[in-house]
């Protein structure tokens, strides 16, 4: 579920495996450089923590936002 923190939307997503964590890292890249809006993220092991926000409205959140988290979400089937 993502939540407000800081201004930014945020969201921690684990894994079976590092390969599991580092294909779906990989396939946000994808959706994130057609919506031209890339992500703070990190990875350690099987966990991926990611945080929206648009830096160029000043770091706050926008419908930009809004929109890569879900079809982020879509990716995962929302079943996280």
């Amino acid at each position: 579920m993502w939540k407000e923190q800081d201004n930014q939307l945020t969201r921690d997503f684990q894994f079976a495996d590092f390969s599991e964590a580092f294909a779906f890292m990989t396939r946000v890249a994808l959706v994130a450089e057609k919506m031209d809006h890339h992500p703070w993220w990190s990875n350690v092991y099987n966990q991926v923590t990611i945080k929206l926000s648009t830096h160029d409205a000043g770091n706050i959140i926008t419908d930009k936002d809004h929109r890569l988290a879900g079809a982020i979400d879509k990716l995962v089937g929302n079943a996280w």
